[in-house]
C-alpha cells in the first residue's frame, strides 16, 4: 500500500500510535471495497481486504524484529519484554483501530447496513447468546482462546504474517457485537449508546487487553521464526538463538491466555450490570 512507504522504515514501530491510524484508515477502505465489489455477502471480505492492506507494514516490521532478537546474546525476561514491546503496541493499536471503525459502524449506520456488512460476526453473536453463562465457562473460554491462538501461532509460522487476519477478525467481531449489543440495549433503555457502549468497553477491557495481548504475542513469536528460517540455517547457532527466544514468547502468551479466561469466566458470572445489558440487547426486540 502508499501509506507505509511515506514514512521511514522503522517509523511504525517507534511511532506505534500511527498503526491506530492505519487500524482506522485500512478497515474503512477494507468495508467500502468490500461492499462495493461483493455487496451480497461483504463481511469476511472486508475483514481479507484490511489484513492484505495491513501485510507490507507487518512485513517490515518482522524483518525488524528478527534482526532485533538476533543481538541478544543471553535469554532474559527483561530483554524479552524491551525487544517486544514496540512491536506487541503496534499490534494492539492497529486492533484498537479497527476495533473502534466496526463498533462505530454498528451504532451509527442503520440496522439493515449493519445485519448486511457485519452479517459474519453478527451470526457469532447469536451463536454464542445462549449459552454465554453456562457452567464449565472457564474451561469453553479457555479451550476456545487456546485454537485462536494456536492458529495465530502456526499461521505466523507458515506465512510469516498471516495471523493478522485473525486478528483482523477478532477485532471487527468484539468491534460488531459491542457495538449492537449497546446499541440495542440503549434502544430498549432509551438511553444513549455511547454511553451503553462505555460501560461495556470498562467492563470487558480488562479480558480483551488480555486475549488479544495473547493472539499477538503468539503471532510474533511464530512470525519472526518463520522470518529466521528463511534467512538462516536450519541447525545454525543463530536460528537456535531466535526459536529459543520466540518459543519463550510463545510460552508467556499461553500464561496470558489463561490469565484473559479466567478474567472473562469471572466477569460473565459475577458482573450483573454486563448481563443487565447483554439481556436488555437481546429483548429491544422480542
Amino acid at each position: 500500500m502508499v501509506l507505509e512507504h511515506l514514512f521511514p522504515e522503522n517509523w511504525l514501530e517507534k511511532k506505534a500510535r500511527y498503526a491506530f491510524l492505519l487500524g482506522i484508515a485500512y478497515s474503512i477502505l477494507g468495508i467500502t471495497l468490500s461492499k462495493m465489489l461483493f455487496p451480497k455477502d461483504p463481511a469476511l471480505v472486508a475483514v481479507a481486504f484490511t489484513s492484505i492492506f495491513l501485510l507490507p507494514s507487518l512485513y517490515k516490521l518482522f524483518s525488524i524484529e528478527e534482526h532485533t532478537e538476533k543481538k541478544e546474546r543471553v535469554f532474559s525476561l527483561k530483554n524479552l519484554y524491551q525487544d517486544n514491546k514496540e512491536f506487541i503496541r503496534v499490534y494492539l493499536f492497529l486492533a484498537l483501530g479497527i476495533f473502534l471503525v466496526y463498533s462505530l459502524a454498528s451504532i451509527v449506520l442503520p440496522s439493515f447496513q449493519v445485519s448486511q456488512l457485519f452479517r459474519e460476526q453478527l451470526e457469532m453473536r447469536g451463536a454464542s447468546g445462549g449459552a454465554i453463562f453456562e457452567q464449565g465457562l472457564f474451561q469453553s473460554i479457555l479451550i476456545n482462546n487456546w485454537w485462536v491462538l494456536f492458529a495465530c501461532f502456526v499461521l505466523s509460522l507458515m506465512t510469516g504474517d498471516g495471523a493478522i487476519f485473525l486478528i483482523t477478525w477478532n477485532a471487527s467481531l468484539w468491534g460488531t457485537i459491542f457495538g449492537v449489543t449497546a446499541r440495542d440495549a440503549a434502544l430498549y433503555a432509551n438511553t444513549s449508546p455511547f454511553f451503553y457502549l462505555f460501560l461495556v468497553l470498562l467492563i470487558v477491557l480488562p479480558h480483551a487487553f488480555l486475549e488479544i495481548l495473547s493472539y499477538i504475542m503468539a503471532a510474533i513469536s511464530g512470525g519472526v521464526i518463520s522470518k529466521d528460517v528463511l534467512l538462516e540455517k536450519f541447525e545454525s547457532q543463530r536460528f537456535k538463538e531466535v526459536f529459543f527466544y520466540n518459543f519463550m514468547l510463545f510460552l508467556l502468551a499461553v500464561v496470558v491466555l489463561v490469565l484473559g479466561a479466567l478474567a472473562e469466566s469471572y466477569v460473565l458470572s459475577n458482573v450483573t450490570t454486563y448481563k443487565d445489558i447483554i439481556l436488555q440487547s437481546y429483548l429491544a426486540f422480542a
